[in-house]
């Protein structure tokens, strides 16, 4: 389940989801965000990866809590 989008990415609820958003990008491994309270996982193993493969083409403004 998707719990929020950020930068473009989406925040899932598991660990399985995130890695297999992520393989279909070339992507490996996960990171964690913290949204209300609950932690979400996202593919790539870090937020600059991520957001690298994406084809959002808006600039980080920094702010959300990561």
């Amino acid at each position: 389940m998707i719990l929020t989008v950020i930068d473009g990415i989406p925040l899932y609820s598991t660990i399985e989801e995130a890695l297999q958003w992520g393989n279909s990008r070339m992507l490996t491994g996960y990171h964690t965000h913290v949204y209300e309270g609950q932690t979400g996982y996202m593919g790539g193993s870090s937020h600059s990866t991520a957001t690298n493969t994406s084809s959002s083409t808006s600039s980080s403004s920094g702010g959300g809590g990561y």
